[in-house]
């Protein structure tokens, strides 16, 4: 899922100083439509496999590419990337779930980075991972720069419970945003 800001579009009238026009000319004043600014927008992968493990064990998976791309125009200001999570259930009888509080996540650092200003990782080492209990901060922008993008690939790792799951399939979501 990704979130996006579109900021509208600004027509500019220029008028140009002309000599005094002969009786048989017209006079209309030039216009120029300055381009729509372009987007903030972010990209992440659409599924990742943590694989499996017994109750009581950490399973761990980069998840791939996040992306996020800031085409607005200059002073739009700066951006925050988010990242959330849902439980995880299995959904076949007998169904269990393991809570979202279990999924932990860390961005890591840039992987690339285009334009100016400062970006900041939420989490730059597995050592300041975070649960995905809340939403959390995943990276961020904090310098009005203009056109600039940053990329990251976040590790998650789950802690399966030693109680309450059974074998079987856990689906949940892992959703990123960017305002």
């Amino acid at each position: 899922m990704h979130r996006r800001i579109n900021p509208l579009a600004t027509a500019i009238v220029l008028a140009a100083a002309l000599p005094a026009p002969s009786a048989s000319a017209t006079v209309a004043p030039a216009t120029y439509v300055l381009a729509r600014a372009g987007e903030l927008t972010i990209t992440a992968p659409v599924a990742v496999s943590l694989g499996s493990g017994p109750p009581g064990s950490q399973r761990s998976a980069q998840m791939g590419t996040v992306t996020v791309t800031d085409g607005r125009s200059p002073n739009s200001g700066a951006w925050t990337a988010t990242v959330s999570s849902t439980n995880y259930t299995r959904t076949v009888a007998p169904v269990a779930t393991i809570g979202r509080a279990n999924m932990s996540y860390w961005s890591g650092p840039a992987s690339a980075t285009q334009g100016g200003g400062t970006f900041v990782p939420g989490q730059p080492t597995a050592a300041s991972r975070v649960t995905l209990a809340a939403p959390r901060t995943a990276f961020s922008h904090t310098a009005v720069a203009g056109v600039n993008n940053a990329s990251w690939n976040p590790t998650l790792v789950l802690s399966i419970p030693f109680s309450g799951v059974t074998a079987g399939t856990y689906t949940g979501v892992v959703t990123h945003s960017v305002a």
